[in-house]
């Protein structure tokens, strides 16, 4: 039985990997970290998710195609204003997502982003206002940051934010059994603005909806993969009770539904 302390410790050892060596990954052991991931729990045992793994010359040819769209797009929203004209008059740059990933994010939430953003680029020593430092940096996730396999994950559209909650938990699975066997993730979820080329080289079922992907190879010694994000802490999730509990002597409500 694994200890509880070691389990903890394991659990928070799991970082984002942001620079990949080369070195291919086995595709068993792909498959082990995919039966791994289905080990996790799901709505009425549905599994309503799919997964497109792509290696090889198949990742390179939907890198290629992210790349290109991406030297377009970055120009629209801080670019020139040739840079914007540009973005209009060529609709391959556009975002295609399956769901909206552009919009803004809750301000609630956005102290949060705002932070990791200036750590992640404080170490990589990437100033605020230096866009062509900033537009290079998020190209590599149209690389995969250089990782051999990148796993597109698609849900299914009929079961809405059930299936999205679903392919998480297996997501997540699938990434710790990936740390345990010394292969490092990043999800991704930029890589689901442009799905084009992925419906083209694969086969995805009529339903289904890419939603992010995962870049998975054995992290290599840059400085970048030493950054350790944030984590908050479990009394900033924690909702407080609207009512006082019987034992403190107030009144209280019972719902019944």
């Amino acid at each position: 039985m694994i200890k509880s302390k070691d389990f903890s410790e394991f659990l928070a050892s799991r970082r984002t990997t942001r620079s990949f060596k080369s070195t291919p990954v086995d595709s068993k052991l792909i498959d082990e970290i995919i039966e791994d991931g289905l080990t996790a729990p799901s709505w009425s045992n549905t599994r309503p998710f799919m997964v497109a793994v792509a290696s090889g010359e198949v990742r390179d040819r939907i890198s290629k195609d992210m790349l290109e769209r991406w030297a377009v797009g970055s120009g629209v929203t801080s670019g020139s204003l040739k840079d914007k004209i540009k973005f209009l008059f060529t609709p391959k740059a556009w975002p295609l997502s399956d769901y909206p990933i552009m919009k803004a994010y809750p301000k609630s939430l956005q102290p949060r982003a705002r932070r990791v953003g200036k750590e992640l680029y404080g170490l990589l020593g990437v100033a605020r206002g230096d866009k062509k430092a900033r537009d290079a940096q998020w190209a590599k996730n149209y690389e995969f940051f250089n990782a051999p396999v990148e796993i597109f994950v698609f849900i299914h559209k009929g079961l809405s934010v059930f299936a999205a909650n679903d392919a998480g938990l297996f997501a997540e699975n699938l990434m710790l059994s990936a740390h345990a066997k010394g292969l490092g993730t990043c999800a991704q979820g930029a890589v689901a603005i442009w799905p084009k080329a992925v419906h083209e080289e694969f086969n995805i079922p009529k339903g289904y909806k890419l939603i992010y992907g995962i870049a998975i190879g054995y992290p290599d010694d840059a400085e970048v993969n030493t950054f350790k994000a944030n984590r908050i802490g479990a009394d900033e999730i924690k909702i407080p009770t609207c009512k006082k509990s019987p034992e403190s002597g107030d009144d209280f409500v019972v719902v019944i539904s």
